[in-house]
């Protein structure tokens, strides 16, 4: 029985690609909050989203790793490293290490971590040729879990956020379906009844042409790869004047999620 959760991490546990209808974003933390939330009693469970886009594993550990500490809640999920893994020249064996010296300060402080893998990135234009790093980042991953005694919320084996529907249309970040099934695997992750299975097969699409799948990847290039680029050159983060959503109510997350269903 949960009775407080804190998220930890980047863009993907912030929420970004699962807008609300204030423009802030649900994500699937606040939507696996919720599932939480529904297992005790009323005004009995609090949760805390500390996540912010575009942070890296050594910003997320001196931001939000002790506000965490200083919390002590019951759950903690952790998903860090991922942005430092796509940069180029990072070694994801020295990504681990530090990743494990984070997990150690965690474990002390939280009842459980939940630690989270990366996405396999076969299928992501920008990405894909980063798929042997990351699954090597992967494996230290479960092995510091095991070392730990942590749940992991395993992203690679999740079939179903290989159809393009469960992204965004940045291709970098889920929609709202995608982070819909990654908060019900998380669930299954820590032995939880789920409302419905996340590898549940998605509804047939009728075949796209050749020139819908050109005209939308220059469209992609266009409005997202280019502006992605450019902040990678200025050396600037999409998170540069983001705060993080804090503490947030159950009833509220509820409302913002039926809002974007």
């Amino acid at each position: 029985m949960i009775g407080s959760y804190v998220a930890v991490g980047d863009s993907f546990t912030e929420g970004v690609g699962d807008c609300g209808p204030d423009g802030s974003f649900v994500g699937w933390a606040d939507r696996f909050a919720v599932l939480l939330a529904d297992r005790r009693p009323e005004g009995d469970f609090t949760y805390t989203n500390l996540a912010v886009r575009g942070r890296l594993l050594d910003q997320i550990v001196a931001e939000q790793v002790p506000r965490v500490v200083a919390l002590a809640p019951d759950l903690v999920s952790f998903a860090a490293g991922g942005n430092d893994i796509i940069r180029p020249g990072t070694d994801p064996d020295e990504v681990a290490e530090r990743f494990e010296l984070a997990v150690a300060a965690l474990t002390s402080a939280a009842g459980t971590v939940l630690v989270t893998t990366g996405f396999d990135t076969r299928g992501v234009p920008v990405l894909k040729h980063l798929r042997g790093k990351i699954a090597t980042y992967n494996g230290h991953v479960r092995a510091i879990a095991d070392r730990y005694g942590c749940p992991v919320l395993d992203l690679w084996s999740l079939r179903s956020v290989q159809d393009r529907r469960a992204w965004d249309a940045d291709r970098l970040h889920l929609s709202p379906e995608g982070h819909t099934r990654v908060a019900l695997r998380a669930g299954k992750a820590l032995g939880l009844r789920v409302p419905a299975d996340p590898d549940q097969p998605w509804p047939p699409l009728p075949p796209r042409g050749t020139l819908d799948v050109r005209r939308d990847d220059v469209h992609w290039a266009r409005e997202y790869l280019v502006p992605w680029i450019g902040r990678r050159l200025r050396g600037e983060s999409s998170g540069d004047h983001v705060t993080a959503k804090g503490t947030l109510s159950p009833d509220d997350i509820k409302t913002r999620i039926a809002s974007v269903a």
